[in-house]
């Protein structure tokens, strides 16, 4: 949805949410499940999608131009656009045990390298002609315990291969394109210092720099711009709060750095006190088997990392690791954003207020992505009855921030 022409304001939903990694999967996802949503909120003009597209479907999307001309009319059929990709899961995500085999392939990679261009490809025939900018979310490079020395150099090489591709294509086409990496605790990429440590030590390096002129004959002088222009983030706001950190100070520390926060996840965490039984008991339920939910607990000034909630419960019961009375954990669960709690736990939605606020006023503002994708993982008193309706609730929450007195229908 385009909540603002003049500033190109665009509010959808990731398409994360429905079931399904083949093409005819995807299509059948469009016809019902986000048109369901779409008459939920009761939307007549065109709806923005943010789409998911499994390796599977991209693969067949590309096999030929009639194929793809076929998916575009499909979405021109059903009054529908998109100016976004998921490009994070490459294969199946729902049904099965996913946990940290979402992060492969990695930056690290080539098969990662040609999923995502062959996105681009897609993405550069598909985003309308009056939307100036599209993005394709992806993975923070790799799951933290893979991160030797060799390979964030073989990230940040193919990185660099994915910008001049990008660079290719809007030499080509004249459109800008932008490969926005996610942040996620217990990745290469976690916090914010370690994200500007990325950009600023590795991607935005001599070697980088070089790299690109090499590959597009840019100019040492013009790559760092071009790197910038075409490599940013995506910031994910439960990522953030998991993090305990503030999602208006991450977007601003971003782009006071000049790195490209090209596109905004919302979403929102669990907040638990570790020393509430009825907490613990209640938070049993979301040790589900098929995403992973990074911990983080806070006790006094401390951060402690667990890279599931297994890991989590099992330090809590051993002897002598009590937390501090005033402990806090915060989970990587994604809880919808229409409500400030989720059963007895708060969640993170108070951090969203400042930051879409904050961005109804930019001149500029990123792709706007609500991204509760554990719908059918939630415990059975939390799922909606009606999905559809949820989702166009969690949309129609954002809105309010974003516009409240332009929002037209």
């Amino acid at each position: 949805m385009i909540l603002d022409h003049s500033t190109q304001l665009h509010l959808s939903y990731c398409t994360n949410v429905h079931p399904g990694e083949s093409l005819a999967e995807v299509e059948n996802t469009l016809r019902r499940d986000v048109n369901a949503v779409r008459t939920a909120m009761a939307w007549a003009q065109p709806f923005g999608v943010g789409l998911r597209l499994a390796a599977v479907a991209t693969r067949e999307l590309v096999q030929s131009a009639s194929r793809l001309d076929e998916f575009k009319a499909l979405l021109a059929e059903l009054r529908m656009y998109t100016f976004t990709l998921n490009g994070f899961p490459y294969g199946t995500f729902h049904g099965t045990p996913v946990k940290e085999e979402v992060y492969t392939p990695d930056w690290g990679d080539p098969l990662r390298l040609g999923y995502t261009c062959q996105l681009f490809a897609i993405l550069e025939q598909l985003l309308p002609a009056d939307v100036p900018v599209g993005t394709v979310s992806t993975l923070p490079g790799t799951f933290k315990p893979n991160a030797s020395a060799d390979r964030i150099a073989s990230i940040t090489a193919q990185l660099v291969q994915c910008c001049a591709e990008l660079v290719a294509c809007e030499r080509r086409s004249g459109k800008r394109l932008v490969l926005a990496l996610v942040p996620e605790p217990c990745c290469l990429l976690e916090t914010t210092d370690a994200t500007l440590s990325f950009f600023e030590e590795r991607l935005l390096d001599e070697t980088s720099r070089r790299s690109l002129d090499t590959l597009t004959g840019c100019g040492t002088r013009v790559a760092e711009e071009l790197l910038r222009r075409h490599i940013g983030v995506c910031l994910d706001t439960c990522h953030a709060a998991v993090e305990f950190e503030p999602a208006l100070a991450v977007y601003e520390t971003l782009t006071g750095a000049g790195i490209d926060v090209a596109k905004v996840q919302i979403s929102a965490g669990l907040i638990v006190d570790p020393n509430d039984a009825t907490h613990l008991r209640a938070l049993e339920q979301f040790d589900e088997p098929v995403y992973l939910h990074q911990v983080v607990q806070r006790d006094t000034d401390q951060l402690t990392r667990f890279v599931d909630l297994s890991d989590a419960f099992e330090n809590h019961r051993k002897r002598g690791s009590k937390p501090a009375d005033d402990a806090e954990w915060r989970v990587h669960f994604h809880v919808p954003i229409s409500s400030a709690d989720c059963g007895i736990f708060r969640s993170t939605r108070q951090e969203l207020a400042p930051l879409l606020e904050h961005l109804s006023a930019s001149a500029r503002p990123p792709h706007l992505e609500v991204e509760t994708y554990t719908w059918n993982v939630l415990p059975q008193a939390q799922r909606a009855s009606n999905q559809a309706e949820a989702i166009a609730s969690e949309l129609r929450w954002a809105a309010d921030l974003l516009r409240p007195k332009r929002l037209t229908k």
